[in-house]
């Protein structure tokens, strides 16, 4: 006969389980409140503890969150290249990675998603126009080194986010995640902006208008090198030999 303790993880786990598919399966919609516990407990025959540990063991898992109050509630959230990005950050935090050390996987990987957007049949209606309005925003903001670093890191992501491939947008949306989050962290505590002159900033501008251009015209080999020559000129910032910090990934996840 199992331990008390046993049974009781056992028990927690099983429902943990069965909400975990349901919300994994859309069944339980990304933003919706779980059923209060009391009915969640008629569903579950097992005790309060065991469904509270349930609870706690897809709220670490980022699956949900609880809220307190009169409009408290467990809210489903549907997993993300963001819960990816946090995982991965805690792995390379514990191992003391550098955020250069992510550079270099970015180095590898962001180039083969600007091939596949390029390569994409469907690019001049889904892919290019969200590359171009961000660049425009880009264009626009390039004064201001907080704006126009928020709309360059939307633009490589969305490089990421419309190649098509859906492991390569969970992968490769983890690692652009954690870069981000660190590069507009800097950016807002970096205060002698003049040290990037404005002119530098339309460069790199220039090299996501040409990128944009071969992807368009469905030129896959191009983009990929233009993509991957622009990440050795551009990943250069104060803060990029630190380490990696997971919590820079929460925090930008909760504030988006």
């Amino acid at each position: 006969m199992a331990a008390p303790d046993v049974r009781f993880r056992r028990l927690a786990e099983q429902v943990a389980d069965d909400l975990r598919r349901r919300i994994l399966s859309g069944d339980l919609a990304d933003g919706s409140v779980l059923p209060t516990e009391d009915e969640l407990l008629v569903e579950f025959p097992i005790s309060k503890p065991s469904l509270r540990e349930a609870i706690r063991i897809l709220d670490a898992e980022g699956l949900l969150s609880v809220r307190r109050g009169k409009l408290g509630g467990s809210v489903v959230h549907r997993p993300s290249a963001s819960n990816v990005a946090y995982t991965m950050g805690l792995v390379l935090g514990a191992n003391q990675v550098s955020l250069g050390d992510v550079g270099s996987a970015l180095q590898q990987v962001e180039p083969a998603c600007a091939a596949l957007c390029a390569q994409r049949a469907d690019r001049k209606s889904e892919v290019v126009p969200v590359l171009r309005q961000i660049h425009a925003e880009s264009v626009e903001s390039v004064e201001d080194l907080v704006l126009v670093t928020s709309a360059s890191r939307r633009f490589h992501e969305a490089l990421v986010r419309h190649c098509g491939n859906e492991t390569m947008i969970i992968l490769a949306g983890a690692l652009e995640a954690l870069w981000s989050s660190h590069e507009l962290s800097w950016s807002r505590q970096f205060t002698d902006h003049a040290s990037i002159p404005v002119d530098e900033r339309r460069a790199a501008l220039e090299d996501h208008r040409k990128l944009i251009d071969a992807i368009e015209a469905g030129d896959a080999e191009r983009a990929r090198e233009l993509a991957a020559t622009h990440l050795l000129d551009a990943q250069h910032y104060p803060g990029s030999a630190g380490v990696v910090d997971p919590a820079m990934v929460r925090t930008r996840t909760r504030s988006s």
